[in-house]
């Protein structure tokens, strides 16, 4: 199951298990666009918006309904919205918590018990954002150093369960993110690509059951880590 898998990390991340038997559900905003992806991949899907708080339990019951039952969740849909600190809007720190880590967390709340059962895994999509603070990141990056948090809690609550949480931190990758439009970027020589991470994610998924990475950062090569 993969929150934002019409797009992005989520898209390349759907295609990869496919390839390798998965039975994928993927879910999206966008009816017309998470459509088309899913048929494009021969894919499961549901419509439906992660930063609707009221909505997720019946969301979640009905993705498991259409999964019958799941293995793996990859929580990959994000927002972000970028300004220096004198231009910060609550309504903004709103919007980006609702999705990047209220609807993410109650999204997840909603499937545990599933994952529970199946000694599943969840991975949640952070960024080197969850490390390092920026200009014009404020907003952004305090989403993700607190889903850092809640990453590194849930590992501790739920090893004795035998449910792996795993974190996976990327550099810039060109994807429809944060995209008016929501088209995918090009891709470009210096920035890393969403299959690489897919990749990553992938193998992190494959290790055996009896161990686990807790947490992957990804730069790319010749980005100035100093400056970021």
């Amino acid at each position: 199951m993969i929150t934002g898998g019409n797009s992005g990390l989520g898209k390349a991340t759907a295609a990869l298990l496919i390839e390798k038997g998965a039975d994928v559900l993927i879910t999206g905003r966008n009816s017309k666009k998470t459509e088309k992806v899913a048929q494009t991949l021969n894919c499961k899907h549901l419509v439906f918006d992660i930063s609707e708080i009221n909505k997720i339990e019946v969301a979640a019951k009905q993705c498991l309904e259409v999964l019958n039952g799941v293995d793996v969740l990859v929580n990959s849909a994000e927002i972000g919205e970028f300004g220096l600190l004198e231009e910060l809007d609550y309504s903004e720190f709103e919007s980006v918590f609702n999705t990047n880590v209220f609807g993410l967390t109650m999204f997840t709340q909603a499937i545990l018990p599933n994952l529970k059962t199946s000694k599943g895994d969840i991975v949640n999509i952070a960024s080197t954002a969850s490390l390092k603070g920026f200009a014009y990141g404020s907003i952004y990056a305090a989403s993700k150093f607190a889903l850092r948090g809640l990453t590194q809690c849930w590992q501790v609550e739920l090893s004795k369960h035998n449910v792996r949480v795993i974190q996976i931190n990327p550099s810039e990758v060109p994807t429809a993110f944060n995209q008016a439009d929501r088209n995918e970027k090009e891709l470009v020589d210096g920035k890393l690509t969403p299959q690489e991470i897919a990749h990553i994610i992938v193998s992190s998924l494959e290790m055996d059951a009896r161990g686990f990475i807790p947490e992957v950062t990804v730069w790319a090569i010749n980005l100035n880590m100093n400056t970021f």
